[in-house]
Parts: C-alpha cells; structure tokens; sequence
C-alpha cells in the first residue's frame, strides 16, 4: 500500500533532510532539494513558494545569488519538475534553474 499524505511527510523527510546534509555540491543539493521537497510534500497551496524559498535558502548556502521564477517561466518550471518526476529525466530543471542563477 502506498503511503499518503502527512504519513509520506513524516516517511521521506528524514530522507530529505539526509540528502541535503550529505551532498556537498551546492548546486546538486539546491536541484534535488526543491525537486524532492515539492514531490514529498503533500499539499498544493503553499507547496510551491515554500519549495523556492527553501531553493533560495540552499542558493544563498551555496554561495549563489537569491533567484526568482518569472511568471513567463512558470510553465517551464512546470513542466520541468513534471519531467523530473514522470519521465525521471532531471536534466530540463537543472538546466532552468542554472539559467535563473545566470551558470547555464
């Protein structure tokens, strides 16, 4: 059976959180940690400013400069974590946010 909700929260944060304390390339940690945190997060509103506030805490970590996703990017950005999490190809949200941050 799958697990839902606040029972996966409670599951993969722990996992989070050992992700982000192990990897140590800023630039890694900054595309998994947004990607993995608005997957494992269970509720939409809120969901997605709380994924890039936690990216720009990672930036801002790492030595990178505070980003924002324009609205003229949001499908991008959209589509870009659909690819990572259905077709597991990372690659599109990586190369975005490397465009954001001004390295791509």
């Amino acid at each position: 059976m799958a697990i839902r909700g606040s029972e996966a929260v409670r599951e993969l944060m722990p996992a989070f959180f050992d992700l982000l304390r192990e990897e140590s390339e800023p630039s890694v940690r900054v595309v998994l940690g947004h990607f993995f945190f608005v997957n494992i997060h269970p509720y939409f509103d809120g969901n997605g400013r709380m994924g890039r506030f936690l990216m720009n805490a990672m930036l801002a970590s790492g030595g990178y400069p505070w980003t924002v996703v324009p609205l003229a990017q949001r499908t991008r950005y959209m589509n870009a974590l659909e690819a990572a999490s259905v077709e597991r190809d990372i690659r599109p949200f990586a190369e975005l946010l490397a465009e954001l941050v001004g390295h791509g």
